[in-house]
């Protein structure tokens, strides 16, 4: 593998890495405060591509389009929090996972009939196509790098909402015990709404960004959603340290795993292996994940 090749696939890596880290940020909020196996995080990111892509065409501006596809997901989200999920906190892991995978199957429905079952090809953004020579001889896209520096970003901004607000002391008090922030006169309801609704707004930035890269298409967050829970198991359910460390491996483990074997003339089914052994590896030395969240 030449250095140039090894450098693009790096950065390729760290792209999937911070894309799946918004998908997993959600997602191990939802499970570690609100105690809910949410298997239709996916079917969000979903829609937030397919909003993304329909305001673009009304709007004719991607940046435009993204803060409204980012709210009118969050308030899907929400939309779907008071009426179908508020009623499963209480139940068992198996309830709940059987009736948000019936939700998966409502929202692919719903945008087929919304949006059509044919897939949509997004553009990369005018001032975001072209690419720029990092290293001479090796142009990278300009819109990877700006996905890239989004992630990065939210990032940032996640640890100083949770570390440095009052809605983060509540988040985290909710986390370790839910019952005495209720007793002190928190409302739980609308923490876990918003909590949800947060969830849900990065899971449609995470499937905006990734329209103009990917194609958007009718469960085209089955995949991303399986692994999200990997990154999710690796870090440690419920941490959000551990959800970027572990998005960003798992990002690099999946893409060199892609190129290496057929780089050494190796079976390609390994490049689909790798993250599950990755993960099968990290559970054998730390069962609880690599940043398990402090109760």
């Amino acid at each position: 593998m030449s250095l140039l090749l090894f450098l693009e696939q790096t950065l390729n890596g760290l792209q999937l890495g911070v894309t799946l880290f918004l998908m997993a940020a959600g997602l191990t909020l939802v499970f570690g405060i609100m105690n809910m196996v949410n298997l239709a995080h996916g079917s969000l990111y979903m829609i937030g591509a397919f909003f993304a892509a329909s305001f673009t065409q009304w709007t004719g501006s991607f940046f435009l389009a993204l803060p409204l596809a980012i709210l009118s997901t969050f308030v899907v989200g929400v939309l779907v929090e008071a009426i179908a999920l508020r009623t499963l906190y209480s139940r068992d892991h198996l309830d709940q996972v059987l009736a948000t995978f019936g939700l998966i199957l409502f929202f692919n429905e719903l945008t087929k009939i919304v949006w059509g079952p044919i897939s949509i090809f997004m553009d990369v953004p005018p001032l975001l196509a072209g690419r720029v020579e990092l290293i001479a001889g090796a142009p990278y896209p300009v819109y990877r790098l700006a996905v890239l520096g989004v992630g990065l970003a939210v990032a940032l901004g996640l640890w100083w909402l949770i570390a440095r607000t009052r809605l983060g002391m509540l988040i985290r008090a909710g986390a370790s015990n839910r019952e005495m922030v209720g007793a002190l006169g928190v409302d739980i309801s609308r923490l876990y709404m918003l909590v949800f609704g947060l969830g849900a707004a990065l899971a449609a930035l995470a499937g905006a960004m990734a329209g103009p890269i990917y194609v958007v298409e009718i469960g085209m967050g089955d995949a991303m959603l399986i692994k999200t829970f990997v990154v999710i198991v690796i870090g440690g359910i419920g941490s959000i340290r551990g959800a970027f460390v572990a998005a960003v491996i798992v990002g690099l483990v999946d893409t060199f795993g892609r190129i290496v074997p057929a780089q050494l003339g190796l079976p390609t089914a390994i490049a689909e292996m790798a993250i599950y052994i990755l993960m099968a590896f990290v559970l054998f030395f730390k069962p609880t994940g690599l940043f398990a969240a402090r109760a």
